[in-house]
């Protein structure tokens, strides 16, 4: 198995060189990354639960996919990619903003990303594979907003910071 490489960016996303995952992640560097939104038309988001033997943040709760785009794949190929990889399905995606964050985890692993956000639109149910997925839900933008309120420990960290990020641009802007 290819050990998976992340891309080291500047904070102005220009890459600075390529590193082993886990190490980037255990040496909190910047990083690319992508987080992909797909919703359906009753305006859901379609969540994912990670897969029991995920090396971190197992079992929790999280939006479609997220994942690091490969040296060469820009990040609209790398989201597809994913999207396929874990829920079975292509839908074309498009681009709505960037931004850093940092999160550390109970593990000693911090993820620090330079994370791409994405939506797409989909109606049908996912085909997931379970060595990364556990399983799927639609759940309304106002519910997830809800639950995490009430249920914080059941989302992964960072999809309480990207969920926080996303609600807010789909509140200034019309998709």
């Amino acid at each position: 198995m290819i050990e998976e490489k992340v891309i080291l960016v500047n904070e102005s996303d220009e890459p600075i060189g390529l590193m082993p995952k886990l190490e980037a992640h255990e040496k909190a560097l910047l990083h690319r990354a992508f987080s992909v939104f797909v919703m359906n038309d009753k305006n859901e988001i379609m969540l994912q639960q990670r897969a029991a033997q995920k090396y971190h943040s197992p079992l929790l709760w999280t939006n479609t996919c997220c994942s690091h785009q490969r040296e060469g794949e820009n990040n609209i190929e790398a989201g597809s990619r994913r999207l396929f990889e874990e829920m079975g399905f292509k839908t074309p995606l498009k681009e709505l903003f960037h931004f850093i964050y940092k999160a550390p985890f109970d593990n000693g692993l911090t993820e620090h990303e330079l994370d791409h956000v994405m939506v797409g639109y989909y109606n049908a149910a996912p085909k997931i594979n379970t060595s990364e997925v556990q399983s799927w839900k639609w759940m309304s933008i106002e519910a997830v907003k809800k639950d995490m309120q009430h249920n914080p420990g059941v989302y992964t960290v960072w999809f309480k910071i990207i969920f926080d990020k996303f609600y807010h641009f789909l509140e200034d802007h019309k998709l």
